[in-house]
Formats: structure tokens, C-alpha cells, sequence
């Protein structure tokens, strides 16, 4: 999680199949609201944001990653769980090496001490507003 008046620097990838997306799955017990965003995490000074990306889908799902391509750069100013925050994600696309990603409904895994889920959700459910995909730019690389 994030300190107070931190910025964090993020990299996360979009990865799609077809018409849905691979997404990780949170929830704000504040606003008792389910969101999704795509699968990544922190970077870590030193590292490029390339790395921290194969670094961390290695660390949560065990996956490798090809076709790697940058596609921009988002900024994020948000409230979580009553807390403000601030993100600058860098987003790049790409495919899974190992083709039983795509045959998965969906994955569990730890992050620190939460247990998170990820899955593949129809790109329809977030333009129809059924879903909340965050952050909201992320729609316009879809």
C-alpha cells in the first residue's frame, strides 16, 4: 500500500484476448465498492519500469510475459478505503508466454498479506458502466 503524500510509480500491464481483459480484482470497504486494474505493481528505485512489470507478474501469478510494447503513461489521483493517493502508471501491453493463462477462468494469489484475485472480464462490462475499471483512462487504451 501506499504511505501518505507519497506518489507511487507503477507498472502494469494490459493484457487482452479477444474482447476481454486480464484484470486483477480490489474493493474499497469504504465506499463497499468492487474495482478492477490491471495486473502489476510497484517500481523499485533502480529499476526500470520493464522490469518491475516481469518482476511482478512473476512474483504474483508466476507468468512470463512477451510482446511487450509501452503504451503511455497514466496519472492517477484517487481515494481509497478514505485515504487519498497518487499513482503514475506506466502501461504497457502484452501476452502471456505460457498459453494456460488464457484457458484459466481466474487466479489467486497473495500480495504482502492480502489474498487477491485475477481474472479475464469482458471489455463490454466496463464501457457499459456495469464495472468499474480503474483508473478511468485505462478505458481509452481499450
Amino acid at each position: 500500500m501506499h504511505k501518505p503524500n507519497e506518489i507511487r510509480m507503477l507498472a502494469l500491464g494490459l493484457i487482452r484476448d479477444g474482447e476481454r481483459i486480464f484484470l486483477s480484482q480490489g474493493y474499497d470497504p469504504h465506499k463497499q465498492e468492487t474495482f478492477y486494474r490491471a495486473m502489476g505493481g510497484g517500481i523499485d528505485f533502480g529499476e526500470t519500469s520493464l522490469t518491475a512489470l516481469q518482476r511482478e507478474f512473476q512474483e504474483e501469478i508466476q507468468a512470463e510475459l512477451t510482446n511487450i510494447h509501452y503504451l503511455g503513461c497514466i496519472e492517477s489521483i484517487f481515494t481509497y478505503n478514505c485515504l487519498p493517493g497518487h499513482e503514475i502508471i506506466q502501461l504497457y501491453q502484452c501476452d502471456f508466454v505460457d498459453p494456460k493463462f488464457y484457458q484459466l477462468e481466474k487466479i489467486v494469489f497473495a500480495e504482502g498479506k492480502r489474498q487477491k484475485t485475477a481474472l479475464w472480464v469482458d471489455i463490454s462490462r466496463f464501457k457499459s458502466g456495469e464495472l468499474k475499471l480503474v483508473p478511468e483512462q485505462f478505458l481509452g487504451f481499450l
